[in-house]
């Protein structure tokens, strides 16, 4: 038996219960881990809620990140052993391999060692925010030397992460966020320069920070009114990666912009980058020698206990974060 999270309704955050279960062996080519962190994901709250990708079935497990020791390994299971330290690549189906519990059970293809320099808390913040962010950034936008690239939710977990890839690679981050609260965090995590969208204009003030050149990458997983200020200070040529749609109004598309502008609007989930193994490993490469490097470090916005999965769900809803939330097993 182990404690795990399920929840047998759609709601906020008070349907998440903790209860003891029966986790089973592992299959064929699984691994089961005993965790000792668990990284957050808005992806998460949007199962719970019901507007995810994926429905839930009840009683549903959620979760897509965690990181801990290999516990027992399945049949056909090569290159990990029991005690092995290992992170975990979400996996295509939280419903089908949840990560919130003491013990969960992921395919070995899955399994990732990670740098011995960071902690369980680091490890488990580390793969859904890079990923998304080089697939975004690197393997989709070209993201190269002197680019000026709009980062749009810039305190969000992703946010930072394009920040750090953006300086790796030697291009120029403009963070944007909606106030200027922020703004100094953004500056030292790395920002060469932010914008309030709410308190500035945010066209005039991107065309000013990118002068000639223009923003030639648009990172954005907000959509909505915002479309056509960041289309209009584009780049020729320049691509906008969407990865997201948290904005409630409508996206207008920025018709006049595009054609002038020979631009390219490309939606964008991370789940075609785990789907690729070519353009996985590729991702898992970069990521691993930033980390190394130390280039690459996962940015903690505040640890909760296990016991404390609904407070921490709260406060992911909440907007208040800087950085990754994770929780404690």
């Amino acid at each position: 038996m182990a404690r795990v999270v399920r929840f047998h309704e759609l709601g906020g955050p008070e349907v998440l219960r903790i209860e003891d279960v029966h986790v089973p062996e592992p299959g064929p080519h699984e691994v089961r881990i005993r965790v000792k962190a668990l990284g957050l994901n808005r992806a998460e709250a949007l199962l719970r809620s019901g507007a995810y990708i994926e429905t839930a079935t009840f009683p549903s497990g959620l979760g897509l990140e965690a990181a801990g020791f290999v516990e027992k390994v399945g049949p056909g299971v090569q290159g990990f052993i029991p005690g092995d330290p290992v992170s975990v690549l979400p996996p295509k189906s939280m419903i089908r391999w949840p990560a919130y519990g003491e013990l969960a059970i992921f395919p070995a293809a899955l399994l990732v060692r990670h740098p011995p320099s960071l902690s369980f808390e680091e490890a488990a913040a580390v793969w859904m925010q890079y990923l998304t962010a080089y697939g975004g950034l690197v393997d989709i936008g070209g993201l190269r030397r002197g680019d000026f690239v709009a980062i749009t939710a810039a305190s969000s977990s992703v946010g930072l992460a394009a920040i750090q890839i953006a300086n790796m690679v030697g291009a120029i981050p403009v963070a944007v966020t909606r106030t200027s609260a922020k703004r100094q965090g953004l500056l030292e995590a790395g920002a060469a320069h932010v914008i309030a969208s709410m308190e500035e204009d945010l066209e005039a003030q991107l065309k000013r920070v990118s002068g000639q050149h223009g923003i030639r990458v648009v990172f954005d997983p907000v959509g909505g009114p915002i479309f056509e200020p960041l289309a209009a200070a584009m780049a020729w040529g320049g691509i906008l990666v969407e990865y997201g749609g948290l904005s409630p109004e409508k996206t207008p598309f920025p018709l006049f912009a595009v054609l002038s502008k020979s631009l390219t609007l490309r939606g964008y989930l991370v789940h075609e980058l785990l789907a690729d193994p070519g353009r996985l490993e590729r991702a898992k490469a970069f990521i691993l020698d930033g980390l190394v490097s130390g280039a690459l470090r996962p940015i903690i916005a505040r640890a909760f206990p296990f016991d404390q999965i609904v407070e921490a769900h709260r406060f992911l809803e909440s907007n208040e974060q800087f950085g990754k939330i994770v929780v404690t097993v």
